[in-house]
């Protein structure tokens, strides 16, 4: 079974790791006990929408970058999960593309159209 809080836990750990940063300057950053952050970031705990936005303010880092990231992971566990189960062979990948960091200056907010490779996505301000 894929838990999403291992997932989103993992993910969380390499977001502080690749910074180089300790769980205590992120626990304090972040106004969350070091125990807690700890148990987060080993899958242990379910984090809240409150202290993911904590942890994300505190690790500079937007929780749309770390929910896609968390959301890759998942798909490739899904795979990894169904080839093991099907013996008749390897499962295809799925094709996603990726957009990058997207910055949009001068444009009116009612309506804004963000090219990926192989689609048009379509992003309407509320």
């Amino acid at each position: 079974m894929i838990l999403l809080r291992r997932l989103l836990g993992d993910v969380l750990r390499r977001q502080r790791q690749r910074q180089g940063r300790t769980l205590r300057e992120v626990s304090s950053s972040a106004r969350v006990s070091l125990g807690y952050l700890s148990e987060v970031e080993r899958g242990q705990k379910e984090a809240s929408s409150e202290l993911l936005s904590a942890i994300c303010d505190a690790l500079d880092v937007r929780m749309s970058e770390l929910m896609r990231e968390v959301s890759d992971e998942l798909a490739l566990a899904e795979l990894a999960q169904s080839a093991a189960a099907t013996p008749s062979g390897p499962v295809p990948t799925p094709v996603r593309p990726m957009l990058g960091s997207v910055s949009v200056t001068g444009v009116p907010p009612e309506r804004v159209t963000i090219k990926a490779p192989a689609e048009a996505v379509d992003v309407v301000a509320a």
